[in-house]
């Protein structure tokens, strides 16, 4: 750090650098960046630095958390979404064939440095991107933080820097308080995945041309519209969504919607599920997420076909 910036280093470490984007998110690269640190020598008095954007991290953790049954790791995130997100509660993990996320450990970095100065850099998509994250974040958590984003969205998508602060600063501290009361996600953790079922299948489903943003914000509203659907959350979440999101930059529709039942498909390989039932963690309120069956609440498969067509 140099006066309180990411600045040049005061120590040297050796690079492995893999290409950008969730397409190097795989078994593959995982194995040819541990074959890259036997081949350095790096024994396990070494640590790892995730330098990136949350692909980056969550690849970098998982290779820190198996290489010699686990490195310390540092995470060092340069996109909005990984700060707000990715580099906070210790998930580590690759995509497979099958659905996002599905190998993958629990491994808290050590330290994580975060200097919003640095979202100046990102162009614009990738800085509309994170901040469906944040929307997540005052949706399950803080309704003040949500209000205070609709007050303040013109300071915030012109990247305004104490604005940018206080963003990053309150999503990371709601995230950093619920994953420090459940941080194998047993429980209320589990309110993190808001818009996640849907968007992760979205991803997939679409062969990952959505960026992860753009699929939360689309995963919020029709979980939104689950929740209503299902009478366990307001009907006006969903249109108050719908109008932040669009003042941020992300889309509420799909433009080339995939077939529902390649969602649906998708959806059938997602962590949460029971007994080959499709769960969600869904909201009440803004501010308050449905706790009933451990936080995540199954739907049948009509009502989420409903849902979706409002995308």
């Amino acid at each position: 750090l140099q006066d309180g910036r990411l600045g040049a280093p005061a120590w040297a470490g050796d690079a492995l650098v893999f290409p950008s984007g969730e397409s190097s998110k795989t078994r593959e690269w995982w194995s040819r960046l541990t074959d890259g640190l036997l081949e350095l020598g790096i024994g396990r008095d070494a640590g790892i630095v995730a330098l990136g954007g949350g692909v980056a991290g969550d690849l970098a953790g998982f290779v820190a958390a198996t290489y010699m049954r686990g490195l310390p790791c540092i995470q060092v995130p340069t996109t909005l979404l990984a700060m707000v997100d990715a580099s906070v509660g210790g998930k580590t993990g690759v995509d497979t064939p099958h659905g996002k996320n599905l190998v993958g450990a629990f491994h808290p970095p050590v330290a994580v440095l975060a200097d919003p100065l640095a979202l100046r850099t990102l162009d614009e998509r990738e800085f509309r991107s994170g901040l469906a994250e944040a929307v997540k974040h005052g949706l399950i958590a803080d309704r003040d933080y949500f209000e205070w984003m609709e007050r303040e969205t013109d300071a915030i998508v012109r990247r305004d820097l104490a604005a940018l602060t206080r963003l990053v600063t309150r999503s990371v501290e709601i995230k950093a308080a619920i994953v420090s009361e459940d941080e194998r996600e047993g429980g209320r953790r589990a309110i993190l995945n808001a818009g996640h079922t849907v968007a992760h299948a979205l991803e997939l489903a679409t062969g990952f041309t959505l960026a992860h943003g753009e699929a939360v914000g689309l995963g919020l509203l029709a979980e939104s519209e689950l929740a209503a659907r299902l009478s366990i959350g307001s009907p006006e979440l969903r249109p108050r969504l719908a109008a932040l999101l669009t003042r941020l930059g992300l889309p509420t529709r799909l433009p080339a919607p995939p077939a529902a039942q390649a969602v649906l498909a998708a959806m059938a390989t997602d962590k949460k599920n029971r007994r080959a039932r499709i769960r969600f963690s869904l909201p009440e309120t803004l501010g308050a997420m449905h706790r009933e069956g451990g936080w995540t609440a199954a739907a049948p498969e009509s009502v989420i076909l409903e849902a979706l067509a409002m995308l």
